[in-house]
């Protein structure tokens, strides 16, 4: 296995018809009687919260109820061709975004993760045919684990930031060092993998099919925390390389994310093919090159 490790978003869903986001949005407004409420320009993170404190004013909605709701939507996803090629890398550690299990290819009971997590994802890993999947905004088998609101950002914020600068708070029995990661790194030893976020100080990052949004701003803290390490407080150990690929219809509109991604060391990769499926090829055969 190589030293490359991919960030995967929702979009590789987007192949099969299914529900898409919206579709679920409608969904859940239905299901608690808030349809009137408009989606608009609103973030997605301050949507749900829209959503969801409506819902408890008019029915009384317990928050893993209404996660329940969504697991289940997401669960029936079904896997495509291009979760098959992923699945066929030789790259040992894969990151997702997503809720479901379509890029394992099975549905995994039990988590392998260091930490047994319940609400957050600093950890939460399964595995399956010799490679980690790292669920890092929760995954359907955890209802509660699945990041949606602000709220819930924000608590996931507050335990990368916790890792990363001043260690984890476990107890203990757990089989986690209790060192932070960028002391861990400066020590210049080799490192142990316990957590997704350490990749993104220690292998090649490929990250596609995720629109990398501004409210994801746990990634974007990590993306910064990372380039201030390398640029500003001059730290050698930072080599790795990540890339970020995007379709080129769509680099127009996002030239300020695109600027944003350059001054955080990230290298993007643009990709000139508007069939989904003949785009996500193009990718998985630009990382092999890059094997």
């Amino acid at each position: 296995m190589t030293h490359i490790a991919l960030l995967i978003g929702n979009d590789i869903n987007n192949i099969n018809k299914g529900t898409s986001w919206n579709d679920l949005l409608m969904s859940i407004k239905k299901k608690y009687h808030v349809q009137s409420l408009e989606n608009g320009q609103k973030p997605f993170p301050m949507l749900y919260e829209e959503i969801f404190l409506n819902a408890i004013k008019q029915k009384h909605v317990d928050e893993k109820e209404l996660k329940t709701f969504i697991a289940d939507a997401v669960s029936a996803i079904q896997q495509n061709e291009i979760h098959e090629l992923i699945r066929t890398l030789p790259i040992q550690n894969i990151m997702t975004t997503n809720y479901d299990f379509s890029l394992e290819g099975i549905h995994p009971k039990i988590k392998t993760s260091l930490v047994n997590e319940t609400t957050y994802s600093v950890f939460r890993q399964y595995q399956s045919l010799n490679k980690n999947y790292w669920h890092i905004h929760g995954d359907c088998n955890n209802p509660f684990s699945i990041n949606l609101g602000y709220e819930h950002y924000c608590g996931q914020l507050q335990k990368m930031r916790e890792y990363v600068v001043n260690g984890p708070n476990y107890a203990p029995s757990t089989k986690v060092y209790k060192t932070s990661l960028i002391r861990r790194l400066q020590t210049g030893r080799q490192m142990v993998l316990q957590s997704w976020v350490d990749l993104f100080f220690t292998n090649d990052l490929h990250i596609f099919g995720l629109s990398l949004d501004f409210v994801e701003i746990d990634l974007w803290w990590l993306l910064t925390y990372r380039a201030r390490n390398k640029f500003y407080k001059k730290n050698t150990f930072i080599k790795n390389q990540i890339y970020y690929y995007i379709p080129k219809k769509y680099v127009k509109d996002s030239a300020d994310k695109i600027q944003l991604l350059a001054a955080n060391d990230v290298r993007v990769e643009i990709v000139d093919d508007e069939n989904k499926i003949k785009y996500y090829k193009a990718v998985i055969k630009s990382i092999k090159d890059k094997l």
